[in-house]
């Protein structure tokens, strides 16, 4: 008996050094983190090879709902014909952080990816970008760092983030940043207006919010520029709310994504 309860002990030390693989990162201030990025893609089977193949994310679902969790963000896909690539809109890609590029590399082509040398942005299916970036002292192979906008504002939009969502404001290579617990959003100037996202590849990008109705009626009496009411769906347990950013990104809010 006393030889399982050491067991016992040992696994739960264990697991508490291990980080929780695709736990969303710690809310900030104003109980609120990055939480997923939707992709409205032709055949999500293809999707999936790439994200789970080769970055590694997990399969899991809430309720009806299927998710791919990666340590800091979900990839959410849905099945549909995208207008085009995140190239061109608002978000131009995703950033992951990753211990071992060569290793992401060979695994992407694996999968018909590839990755350039010098900035090592990949297109993955569907034209989304994504942004790898080593570093080799994080303890997962794969681990959220940043959404990136293209825009001609980037002060104004940073600002924005800054004061909706309780962000810091920071700076990524001189370059506008607003900073969460886990992850940024970073603001690369554009020289002409970028596309809403609604209908491309990257159709938007999601945070985690506590209490969000109560949140919903701050933003309102703010007002934000809602593109779908507060609603409850029991069917994916989640309570979710959609709103637009100053340059048209579609944003979704959603509480209970955490401790999928």
């Amino acid at each position: 008996m006393r030889a399982q309860l050491v067991f016992v002990a040992l696994v739960g030390c264990l697991g508490a050094e291990l980080p929780a693989y695709a736990q969303l990162a710690a809310p900030n201030d104003s109980g609120i983190s990055i939480g997923h990025v939707h992709l409205l893609v032709k055949d999500p089977e293809v999707q999936k090879k790439v994200w789970v193949g080769a970055m590694g994310a997990e399969v899991t679902r809430t309720g009806t709902l299927e998710l791919l969790r990666l340590p800091g963000v979900f990839i959410i896909l849905t099945k549909g014909e995208p207008t085009a690539g995140s190239d061109g809109s608002t978000v131009n890609h995703v950033g992951f952080q990753v211990k071992d590029l060569a290793a992401i590399k060979e695994r992407l082509a694996a999968v018909n990816v590839q990755v350039p040398n010098g900035i090592p942005i990949a297109t993955f299916p569907d034209g989304v970008r994504v942004e790898f970036i080593e570093d080799k002292t994080i303890t997962s192979p794969v681990v959220m760092h940043h959404l990136h906008l293209s825009t001609p504002q980037g002060e104004v939009v940073r600002a924005w983030y800054v004061k909706t969502f309780g962000a810091t404001a920071g700076s990524r290579r001189n370059l506008p940043a607003a900073n969460f617990n886990g992850g940024e959003v970073d603001f690369l100037p554009a020289p002409m207006p970028t596309a809403p996202t609604k209908g491309r590849s990257i159709d938007h990008i999601g945070f985690e919010v506590k209490n969000l109705e109560a949140f919903v009626k701050k933003l309102q009496a703010d007002g934000v520029i809602f593109d779908a009411p507060y609603r409850d769906l029991p069917n994916i347990g989640l309570k979710i709310a959609f709103i637009l950013d100053p340059v048209g990104t579609r944003i979704e809010l959603t509480e209970g994504l955490a401790g999928k």
